[in-house]
């Protein structure tokens, strides 16, 4: 936020030039897990994976039409890309898709609060520079305390409920696993953050194409609703998506490009109880709070220090 003094004198303010991106990029992959539970009615979960990745590469391959890039180079980078697109996009969209089928979309938008609790996680054993400090271990207690009032193990634990949230929470660990891995093996190349998505998209679509030829059949019906969720889930949920992703980054910085976390849940659940009429259990947004609150204080954003440092 701008000072008044800075007001005074006419200064923009940096936030603008990220600020809609951000909040825009937030509602996209929020709605996304209601999409994700429309196209499941008709199509398998593999079926909505392909089509969201084929679809999803042709606003990122426009961008970098537009931006007059290449595609990245060398057999190294492709092989990271594939791993990448395995590993945060082909197993987690799979996986939150197989999960929608037995829990409400609200559940599974809220299990998406825990991706940064395991990034920091797979970060403290994959990442030698980060440092288990006695605030991230509290904050990743307070943040799997948070995971089990999610649960709510004290309503009975089993079936396909169990199996969902399991399924939606392996996503996040993918995730995870998918963040650290970037920024050890990828984010320093000298390829643009456009063309890195560009080509881990392509490797994504490769991958999800000979999975569903393998292991699914084409559907008995598809109708309106089937095809206009994953032409949402493709264009906007995830080429758009991305772009806009880079975008923030880029102007904001990675760290508070990772924030829109907190708001994904938000839209997540708005967007499940008023256009799908989903119930919400007491705990379970009660407990996405909590691991958001451990996510804050792993990350330092609750230091009481920091605080009085910014005000005096």
């Amino acid at each position: 936020m701008s000072s008044p003094a800075g007001a005074e004198r006419g200064e923009t303010d940096p936030t603008a030039s990220w600020l809609g991106s951000y909040l825009l990029l937030s509602a996209i992959w929020g709605t996304s897990f209601l999409f994700i539970k429309i196209a499941d009615r008709q199509l398998s979960p593999l079926q909505v994976v392909l089509a969201r990745l084929a679809l999803g590469c042709a606003p990122v391959l426009l961008a970098l039409l537009v931006r007059r890039e290449r595609l990245p180079s060398g057999w190294r980078t492709w092989a990271h890309l594939a791993f990448l697109a395995v590993i945060t996009n082909a197993l987690p969209f799979s996986l939150i898709a197989y999960g929608e089928t037995h829990i409400s979309s609200v559940l599974a938008g809220l299990w998406n609060a825990t991706t940064p609790l395991f990034t920091l996680v797979i970060a403290l054993i994959m990442l030698p520079d980060e440092r288990p400090t006695p605030q991230r271990i509290g904050g990743l207690v307070l943040g799997f305390a948070g995971v089990v009032v999610v649960l709510g193990p004290w309503s009975g634990l089993g079936g396909p409920s169990l199996e969902g949230s399991l399924a939606v929470a392996g996503a996040s660990l993918c995730y995870g696993l998918g963040f650290t891995y970037l920024r050890r093996y990828v984010a320093e190349r000298s390829d643009s953050g456009v063309a890195l998505v560009a080509g881990q998209l392509l490797c994504g679509t490769l991958v999800m194409a000979v999975a569903t030829l393998l292991f699914t059949s084409a559907p008995s019906h598809l109708g309106a609703g089937g095809v206009l969720s994953v032409c949402a889930l493709g264009v906007l949920g995830t080429g758009v998506a991305y772009v806009l992703n880079y975008s923030v980054v880029r102007r904001a910085g990675a760290t508070i490009a990772s924030t829109v976390t907190y708001l994904i849940p938000l839209f997540a659940t708005a967007s499940g109880v008023v256009l799908l009429g989903e119930g919400v259990a007491w705990h379970e947004p009660i407990g996405a709070l909590v691991v958001l609150l451990g996510v804050a204080l792993s990350q330092g954003r609750l230091s009481l220090r920091t605080r009085v440092s910014e005000v005096y």
